[in-house]
């Protein structure tokens, strides 16, 4: 990858592709910036950007802060048209000018007696009073100066995003990203020992301050506890049934003592490569599995003891008590070795069937890779531990001589046992066939058996996304976040709501204003009302916002899985349909029928089909042979419709006493460029012969109103339009079958188009399609051992 990425061409503006270091589950901290009354969201903005993120971006582990909300400042030269064409100017004159007026430079050095001193001329622009009296010009030998032509404001760049929390609509968020491969808790500890840092130093002005959002380590406490759990659960299960059926506390203990030895060898290992122990790793061992060898070798020592002769006092009197231990010793030898090799090759055979899951990749390979380790580090230090730990125990432990016991649900079992070895030794043939008949029954059993592709962990939060009208502009479509954000607050099982609608300004997420995202912390389970579950919680609340919001798409998910999903498939959401093609009104049409099929199949929910087309366009066609005749390129005219309309800059305003700069944004007062027709008469300058000539746009080039591409979806150098759904309340498999089938027999792609199906089916088709393989390389090799 890195090789390719090496010989890409030139990219735009110089920009230079890189592997991420960002972990699709690498969000472990959120927080807000608040401040008083008196602070602005710009305020708070500028803060975040030139303190906390280079703050934050030091703590080990930690490799970005995303802002999200807020507003960016800017120094804003908003240009009066009329002064600007009455002192003969033209944009980038003035654009030219500012820059040329706000640079710094270096003239080596001059000897001042013995001493050298270094000669630097300062011309930076530091205030707007320095920016507004730089001159621009001279016309009939008077100066004129930025003032003269413009106002300067302290303004912002355009909003690309709004957050907002519970009942507050404009808030400033941050969100703090893991480097790829660090370990979560040690990293969220260091991030809030410099949250109170932060909080409880001069750092921020007076009254701002952090105030958490969420953090992992709720997600972290719970696993841990579930992993804990599970551990003394296990360990005491273990104990308890040797004892029932053994009917010897000792040699319980002497299994149990396995459980511990084999997970201290097996975290070693991991502490050893650096990889972390984990719900999926440590929480899912099976205990009975890592103790199977043990038990194997505790009843042999046991039966060897059991069988050795009764001494009696006299004989135990004549004999030295180092020749009672040493036979002690010998039957233990004996048992072990009787049964060691049988114990080996059964453990051999363990590690093998496990084979397929060290051969998982992706999103499958991530959750059952570190399970597939642990196991075989478990189960080797079982095995050590049957070898060594065991025999030594039973001899410390265990006397000379044993009684064998039948406990009572020993001899309970065996009642109902040997007459039914009876019966079925004398009835053979019927038992045979009864087997069968059990296995031809399972084999057609299984075709109705449904198909999952992982297991899902439950976060205890909420992620829904809305996917609003294509063109909405970001002022309409967030008084609409704004109410489905406090309807979701307002559900009692929901802690706190974060909204984000658009995307943040750093470009890490290129979202267009038609889709809002919230995420819900949910409260504990124990405190929600109805004693209702989280599906008939999103089932319900889903009711609730399609019932308010007529149009809107929403799609319900938990915030890790959302990011895990998208970052599999590059597609927001669970599961989806790429249709590839080349034709994007085809693509589109062809989608809207493949969405109506799905729509039909039970189960599927949350369906949406991504826009490509549709959006609002103020498009500017430059007639060349027209321009020509003013002298002017369309690249001249279009830097003018950029500088104009879209804002130039004219380099940054660095601030006295920090070193803090924003940039210096030119562009004209809104009034001439706020509609279609105010930039049909907006004027482009050409300098001629007889000075400056001011020619009106609609001259050289053709302004219309037209309906363009939204968003354009690109893979493997195709185009794609993504159709996006969820499976609730059905297995994933079957949906998605039943899925396909309709598609196959009621939609007809438009030719050269092709369709890919994505997300959890995705993945779970290439991992059916690897396990076909290794499973029989697995088996295989069960057999050889055998």
């Amino acid at each position: 990858m890195l090789n390719r990425l090496s010989q890409l061409p030139s990219l735009l503006n110089n920009a230079q592709p890189q592997i991420s270091p960002v972990s699709p589950i690498g969000e472990i901290y959120r927080y807000s910036l608040v401040g008083p009354p008196n602070y602005s969201v710009l305020d708070l903005k500028t803060l975040q950007d030139w303190v906390l993120q280079r703050r934050f971006r030091t703590v080990p582990g930690v490799i970005d802060v995303t802002g999200w909300g807020g507003r960016t400042k800017t120094y804003e030269l908003q240009v009066d048209f009329n002064k600007l064409v009455a002192n003969k100017l033209i944009l980038p004159q003035l654009l030219q000018a500012i820059s040329n007026s706000n640079v710094n430079v270096g003239g080596n050095t001059v000897d001042i007696g013995s001493q050298s001193a270094v000669v630097r001329g300062v011309g930076l622009i530091r205030s707007i009073a320095s920016l507004a009296n730089t001159m621009v010009a001279s016309n009939n030998g008077t100066a004129v100066l930025v003032k003269d032509v413009a106002t300067v404001t302290v303004g912002e760049e355009p909003r690309l995003g709004i957050a907002g929390e519970n009942d507050d609509d404009d808030i400033v968020q941050g969100i703090v990203l893991m480097r790829r491969g660090e370990q979560s808790s040690p990293t969220i500890a260091r991030v809030e020992q410099l949250v109170a840092a932060i909080n409880n130093s001069t750092i921020l002005p007076p009254g701002v301050r952090i105030e958490r959002i969420y953090d992992r380590k709720d997600l972290i406490e719970t696993t841990t506890k579930t992993v804990i759990e599970n551990m003394v659960v296990g360990i005491v299960l273990i104990v308890l049934l040797q004892w029932i059926f053994l009917g010897d506390l000792r040699s319980a203990f002497i299994v149990g003592a396995t459980i511990p030895f084999a997970l201290f060898f097996a975290v070693g290992i991991l502490v050893l490569r650096g990889e972390s122990a984990n719900l999926l790793s440590v929480g899912a061992i099976d205990f009975g599995l890592i103790v199977d060898a043990t038990v194997i070798m505790v009843e042999a020592i046991f039966r060897r003891l059991a069988h050795t002769e009764v001494l009696s006092e006299r004989e135990q009197a004549a004999i030295s008590g180092h020749t009672i231990i040493g036979m002690k010793h010998h039957a233990i030898l004996t048992a072990a070795a009787d049964v060691s090799r049988s114990i080996f090759f059964a453990a051999a055979i363990i590690i093998a069937a496990f084979l397929p899951l060290f051969t998982l990749s992706g999103a499958e390979g991530n959750i059952f890779g570190p399970m597939a380790r642990t196991y075989a580090y478990a189960l080797a230090g079982g095995l050590l531990a049957t070898f060594t730990v065991t025999p030594a125990l039973s001899a410390i432990i265990l006397p000379v001589h044993v009684e064998e016991t039948e406990t009572f649900l020993m001899r309970w079992l065996h009642r109902l046992y040997m007459p039914a070895l009876a019966r079925s030794l004398a009835h053979r043939r019927l038992v045979l066939a009864g087997g069968a008949v059990l296995i031809v029954a399972t084999a057609f059993a299984v075709r109705f058996l449904g198909l999952e592709f992982l297991p899902t962990l439950e976060e205890g939060n909420l992620w829904v996304r809305a996917t609003l009208p294509p063109t909405i502009s970001l002022q309409e479509g967030n008084s609409y976040v704004n109410e489905m954000r406090k309807l979701i607050a307002s559900r009692p099982e929901v802690g706190t709501v974060v909204s984000q609608h658009g995307r943040p300004d750093d470009g890490t997420d290129a979202a267009g204003f038609f889709n809002a995202e919230f995420f819900a912390p949910l409260k504990p389970a124990k405190e929600w009302p109805d004693h209702e579950d989280k599906d008939e919680l999103t089932a319900s609340l889903l009711k609730q916002l399609q019932d308010k919001f007529a149009g809107v798409e929403f799609n319900f998910s938990q915030y890790l899985q959302d990011n895990v999903s998208e970052a599999v498939s590059g597609v927001k959401g669970e599961n989806s349909i790429k249709l590839y093609g080349s034709d994007l009104q085809a693509l589109t049409d062809t989608a809207n029928k493949i969405k109506a099929q799905l729509a039909t199949v039970q189960g599927i929910t949350d369906l949406a089909v991504f826009t490509s087309l549709g959006q609002t366009t103020i498009q500017i066609d430059v007639d060349r042979a027209r321009a020509a005749r003013y002298g002017l390129s369309p690249g001249d005219i279009n830097t003018t419709i950029r500088t104009a309309i879209g804002g130039d800059s004219a380099g940054d305003l660095y601030e006295s006493g920090s070193d803090r700069h924003f940039p210096i944004i030119v562009r004209l007062a809104p009034q001439y460029h706020r509609s279609a027709e105010a930039i049909r008469n907006l004027r482009i300058g050409t300098q001629g012969p007889n000075g400056i000539t001011q020619v009106p746009l609609s001259e050289v080039a053709t302004v219309k109103v037209v309906s363009g591409a939204a968003y354009i979806y690109r893979e493997q150098q195709e185009r794609y339009l993504p159709i996006k759904f969820s499976v609730r309340e059905r297995d994933l498999g079957s949906a998605i079958q039943e899925a396909q089938e309709k598609v196959a027999a009621n939609v007809q792609l438009p030719p050269g188009s092709h369709l890919e199906w994505v997300g959890e089916f995705g993945n779970l088709q290439d991992a059916i399609r690897r396990l076909s393989i290794v499973v029989l390389i697995s088996l295989a090799l069960i057999a050889l051992l055998i």
